[in-house]
């Protein structure tokens, strides 16, 4: 099997309060959205040119946001050039510090925050 992409959708309970985090935090850019009947907001972003999605928790389609689990359960790895610079502006944002970033015994300069939604973001560069 070979696969052509692999797109996170990140399942939130204010997708229109995301958007708006995701865009200060890390300089997304909204690339569409949409409104379903139900009136949940799906809408697709992209960091640097790497897309993922913003969706409206729908318990009924059982799509539940880290709100509602109490935790996450997936953490999304961003490499950026300088993850000092990018983690402090998402904790500017709105963002939880959870770890601060640093040199880490695995080869990365990384650290982790929890955006307002609760998804667990790594920041890092290779060292």
């Amino acid at each position: 099997m070979a696969a052509s992409s692999l797109t996170p959708m990140l399942t939130v309970e204010n997708a229109v309060g995301a958007i708006d985090f995701y865009r200060a935090a890390f300089d997304a850019i909204e690339r569409e959205r949409f409104i379903a009947p139900t009136g949940h907001v799906v809408a697709e972003l992209a960091i640097d040119g790497l897309s993922f999605f913003v969706v409206d928790e729908n318990r009924e389609a059982f799509n539940v946001s880290p709100a509602s689990l109490d935790g996450t359960t997936v953490r999304i790895n961003l490499v950026v050039d300088d993850p000092d610079a990018v983690a402090a502006r998402a904790v500017a944002a709105g963002a939880r510090q959870i770890f601060p970033v640093a040199d880490q015994p695995y080869g990365m300069r990384q650290g982790r925050i929890a955006d307002p939604e609760g998804h667990h973001w790594l920041i890092g560069k290779p060292l």
